[in-house]
């Protein structure tokens, strides 16, 4: 009976700790951004950034399957260092703010590979949703942030086609090459 009761007891304080192995982090907009790079007259890159992304991710240490991932990106942010081509990008050329003001992203599955996260999920950008994966570096070693809170990095890396999201259907790929490259970087606390 004595037996029966510790191995209770044991069992009652373990079911809170196996289910604290997930965790929720949310993004830190000041730390976090979306680049991007993609060819101009097949010559050069042309690089660019989105400022302000919101991610929350639920983080399964015991199992990193279980995790997931759900970010918005605000498109009106782009910043690629020159007002006049930031200004036609937001326009229906390109990005189309007025009516596609957000990107968002919503994973589907996450598996380990090697020393990396495979992240696949659901982009949806200029209102066309596409299956893409993001190779992804992380979790960092928490550390405690200013906000007193753990703190953890990511950074993720994929190839999307602009064409395929129709954006700036009208200008050849030799002008605007078609393959975008994009890395994102979150710096994420832990709830």
């Amino acid at each position: 009976m004595k037996r029966l009761a510790i191995v209770t007891g044991i069992l009652a304080l373990a079911a809170p700790l196996a289910m604290a192995q997930a965790s929720t982090w949310v993004s830190d907009s000041v730390h976090s951004e979306v680049d991007f790079s993609v060819t101009h007259l097949t010559i050069s890159n042309v690089h660019g950034r989105f400022g302000k992304i919101a991610a929350t991710l639920v983080y399964d240490q015991a199992d990193v399957t279980k995790s997931t991932v759900k970010a918005t990106i605000d498109i009106s942010t782009i910043d690629t260092g020159e007002d006049a081509r930031n200004n036609h990008l937001k326009t229906p050329d390109f990005f189309d703010v007025a009516n596609f003001p957000t990107a968002t992203f919503v994973s589907t599955s996450v598996a380990k590979s090697g020393n990396n996260l495979i992240v696949t999920g659901n982009f949806t950008l200029h209102g066309v949703t596409k299956p893409v994966v993001l190779t992804v570096e992380g979790p960092t070693g928490p550390v405690e942030g200013m906000d007193h809170k753990q703190h953890a990095g990511f950074s993720a890396s994929t190839t999307i086609s602009r064409a395929a999201f129709g954006i700036g259907t009208k200008f050849p790929a030799a002008m605007v090459g078609d393959d975008v490259k994009l890395n994102i970087d979150l710096d994420v606390a832990k709830q």
